[in-house]
């Protein structure tokens, strides 16, 4: 066993978010009279806090950020979450880790409501001992606050752990708080991202993950 407890990211490590998640951002983007053809072009959108996206990439402020997350969870809240699909593999994986004794936790910057919401509209929410996701006033946003929120909530020491996911967020929050780190290899980094963040192993596929996690089948 790797570790006891395996953090998981969701967007773009256990599910595939693409089209809910982008369709939200242009949704949100015409708002301020934005127009984007190619929805691909709003990839970079999935795995860090919305807010700070729309500012990095729009040159919004922070209210005008604010505004543009409100306006993303109106096309999200009802539609964008479901526009989503598990990765092949993920549900199989999660079955066995926890049937090997590890603590599958879910360590998200989406807003809790949702990833519970996503977790069990995919039939994956009954291998996860615990959810922890960002809160919808702000107060909880970063990987970090969510990684500690969560090492806290099972009273563990991040020795303990393992951060898994697919972007440099994932792997620079795990740093922040003390985990250890494998970085997913099939989500939305963008080209060289995950090697400039070092994580601590590699896994190109769920099939390496698996591997790493569980050892040789």
């Amino acid at each position: 066993m790797y570790r006891k407890y395996l953090f998981f990211d969701l967007d773009g490590t256990l599910t595939d978010p693409m089209q809910g998640i982008t369709r939200s951002v242009r949704y949100a983007l015409r708002h301020f009279g934005i127009e984007v053809a190619d929805l691909r072009e709003l990839t970079p959108f999935i795995g860090p806090p919305l807010a700070d996206s729309f500012k990095e990439r729009y040159g919004m402020t922070d209210t005008e950020a604010e505004t543009a997350v409100a306006k993303y969870r109106e096309y999200y809240a009802p539609k964008g979450i479901f526009e989503n699909e598990v990765y092949p593999g993920i549900p199989s994986l999660l079955a066995d880790t926890a049937a090997a004794g590890c603590v599958n936790v879910m360590a998200t910057s989406k807003p809790t409501p949702f990833a519970r919401q996503i977790a069990a509209h995919f039939g994956i929410e009954p291998y996860f001992r615990l959810i922890s996701g960002s809160t919808l006033d702000g107060r909880r946003t970063t990987k970090a606050d969510v990684i500690r929120h969560a090492l806290g909530e099972l009273e563990i020491a991040p020795r303990e752990a393992v951060m898994i996911g697919d972007r440099r967020y994932d792997v620079e929050g795990a740093a922040e708080t003390g985990l250890d780190s494998i970085a997913a290899g099939w989500g939305y980094a963008q080209p060289g991202e995950l090697e400039a963040a070092h994580p601590g192993r590699f896994a190109p596929d769920v099939a390496a993950l698996r591997r790493l996690l569980l050892g040789p089948a």
